[in-house]
């Protein structure tokens, strides 16, 4: 599988030309890799108006992937997911329908921010009995429960598979509860790009996803800031046809050709040798996964390529844990009081997962931890998200909070997932979580 977007930069650079437009660094600087740093000059194609280079890249993803189509992000999946709300709200339109959109609660906050920008109404599913803040169970019975009692009948429902802590979602099933009334399913997959070069495929593309967000930097070997927006081949027409300028509409006009030439090197490794490192890194961490859960540890999640502890029944909170891998130069994704979060790749190696393995089995386990978070408040909405969003607030602690209409979310990234949503009523029970999760300034209205 070729590279044009590589081919292009590198034989740019050779050239060595009078670069007489931007980047100011004109191909030199103190990181070393300036003089592969362009913008969009002749020939090197236009992220957004692709017709050269970067079209076919994107086509080469189409293919691996095995989608309609495929736009490059150099934002993260945070654009990719403002572009899937512009075009759950297009579609509306176009079919006459409300922009209503079903979400599970545990949405990244850029969720929210976009359906406030685009005034989309958004209609939560919470989560389940017995989830965290990061996890909202969604099952096909309780999405066909909801589905059939809905108005008006959201236009899309919005999932996040797999989640924070490695939970994935029966995609299959709510797609085909989805399609059956008529309504698009949208899946922030950040976490997943790999799941579809595994053995068996398990991509929310493979299980009938309408749209799907990636995050290549976080699993595929890419700079952070590369991810794909892709739309299933079974999904309406227009979803294609209007996806670069729903992306345009938000994205940067001078994307990273550093960003951009790793998505267009990923292609052929992906191609390549990559499904077959991937087998052997997931056999590697459940090997490692049965080890630890023989040893005492208990973990949670189904996602492959993610190992979540749950570690207050083995005597330390997640912040303790992290700590104390921290100080042998083992740094975990994201810790918080009850879990610690730990991603693998392939490009890690076997000598990763041994270092872990080796760390996590010499802590030695303590008196269980019996404290439990807060229950998540029901929401009590008093404005949408849009007027919330858009109104002038003020910054206080949280405490004196209660009572006040939240202005602007009050979340860290990682994990980006709101406890109280723009536009809701700060309550007692609110502050008790936001208290619990260490946020001690919320901005009201």
């Amino acid at each position: 599988m070729d590279t044009p977007i590589c081919d292009f930069v590198r034989q740019y650079a050779a050239d060595a030309p009078l670069r007489l437009h931007m980047p100011g660094h004109k191909g030199h600087g103190p990181l070393g890799v300036e003089a592969l740093d362009i913008t969009e000059v002749e020939g090197a194609d236009v992220l957004y108006q692709p017709t050269g280079i970067i079209r076919r890249s994107q086509e080469n993803a189409a293919a691996l992937f095995g989608t309609a189509k495929t736009v490059y992000s150099t934002e993260g999946s945070s654009l990719c997911i403002r572009g899937m709300v512009c075009l759950a709200s297009l579609y509306a339109k176009s079919v006459g329908r409300p922009p209503v959109i079903a979400a599970g609660r545990n949405a990244h906050r850029v969720f929210m921010t976009a359906a406030a920008l685009l005034d989309v109404t958004v209609d939560w599913l919470m989560p389940a009995e017995g989830d965290s803040l990061l996890s909202c169970t969604v099952t096909g019975d309780t999405l066909e429960a909801y589905l059939a009692a809905a108005e008006p009948k959201p236009v899309a429902v919005y999932i996040t598979s797999p989640d924070y802590l490695g939970n994935r979602a029966d995609i299959a099933a709510l797609a085909t509860v989805c399609h059956r009334h008529d309504v698009l399913l949208l899946v922030d997959n950040a976490h997943g790009a790999y799941l579809h070069f595994l053995p068996k495929p398990c991509h929310p593309l493979d299980e009938g996803a309408d749209l799907c967000c990636d995050s290549a930097h976080k699993t595929l070997g890419v700079l952070t800031g590369g991810a794909y927006l892709h739309i299933g081949k079974d999904a309406p027409a227009l979803l294609a046809q209007q996806a670069t300028e729903a992306m345009a509409l938000f994205a940067s006009t001078s994307p990273s050709y550093l960003i951009l030439q790793s998505l267009d090197a990923a292609n052929p490794r992906l191609a390549g040798d990559y499904p077959a490192h991937l087998a052997a890194c997931t056999t590697r961490l459940d090997a490692l996964k049965a080890t630890l859960t023989h040893a005492g540890w208990p973990l949670i999640g189904n996602e492959p390529l993610k190992l979540t502890l749950a570690p207050k029944i083995y005597g330390y909170t997640g912040e303790q844990l992290a700590a104390q891998l921290a100080e042998q130069h083992i740094h975990c994704e994201c810790s918080d009081p009850d879990y610690v979060v730990c991603m693998v790749t392939p490009e890690g190696g076997d000598e990763a997962i041994d270092r872990l393995e080796a760390a996590l089995l010499a802590i030695p386990a303590r008196e269980p931890i019996r404290t439990l978070p807060p229950p998540l408040p029901l929401p009590k909405r008093r404005l949408s998200p849009r007027q919330a969003l858009l109104s002038p607030g003020e910054e206080l602690p949280v405490e004196a909070c209660i009572g006040r209409i939240l202005a602007t979310p009050a979340v860290s990234c990682p994990p980006a997932v709101p406890i109280a949503v723009c536009g809701e009523v700060i309550t007692e029970e609110t502050v008790a979580l936001l208290t619990y999760y260490g946020i001690t300034h919320c901005r009201v209205i």
